[in-house]
């Protein structure tokens, strides 16, 4: 997959990378993107000589559209309401993650905002179940404003300075097992929360 990521990114540049992240935060079909994987592989990206693309640029459109997406997110949520809870499951849209992410929001509070970024299915829904449950805006927003920063320039940047330290003939060595251990960084809260509820639920 990084191969694939590395050379879209490089081709597509921007626009790309900017389009996945608002989806995934925005977007009901984002919990089929690789948002953190994406966003490490563009600031690695970033890094290579030859490379027309800016970390500064990159890292501050990812925030942006990350907050933009969460937004619309919420907005969604917000107007549609518990009506999302009857929708039927589809290809783009499983009713279970949108219930792990009202159970998540439930018990973490506002903070889901936040530590949902770095959880995927549940970051593309978590601003979704703000909405439904009426949270104040501006409390979302700045809790949002936080997240989208923290997940789009930090993985960004992360992604930027090891890609300053590893050799570049190293490069393929060490990327595979790096954006491997990202992506089960990733899914492990996800996986844990299921595995959790599930027990919870027995009882």
């Amino acid at each position: 997959m990084h191969f694939d990521l590395r050379t879209l990114i490089q081709t597509f540049g921007y626009p790309l990378v900017w389009s996945i992240v608002f989806a995934e935060s925005g977007l009901l079909v984002g919990f089929l993107l690789p948002g953190d994987s994406l966003l490490f592989v563009a600031g690695f990206v970033c890094s290579l000589p030859n490379i027309a693309l800016d970390i500064r640029v990159m890292a501050f459109g990812c925030f942006v559209f990350a907050v933009l997406g969460d937004s619309v997110g919420y907005y969604t949520g917000k107007r549609f309401g518990r009506k999302l809870f009857d929708k039927e499951d589809s290809k783009f849209f499983k009713k279970k993650h949108l219930m792990a992410a009202e159970s998540f929001f439930d018990k973490q509070g506002k903070t889901a905002i936040i530590l949902a970024r770095f959880m995927p299915f549940v970051r593309t829904f978590a601003p979704i179940v703000a909405g439904i449950a009426a949270m104040r805006y501006k409390t979302f927003m700045s809790y949002n404003v936080v997240g989208g920063f923290v997940w789009g320039v930090g993985l960004t940047c992360l992604g930027y300075f090891l890609g300053e330290i590893i050799p570049e003939d190293k490069i393929d060595q060490y990327l595979i097992p790096i954006v491997l251990g990202i992506m089960f960084i990733s899914l492990a809260p996800s996986i844990f929360h299921i595995i959790k509820a599930k027990q919870e639920g027995k009882h």
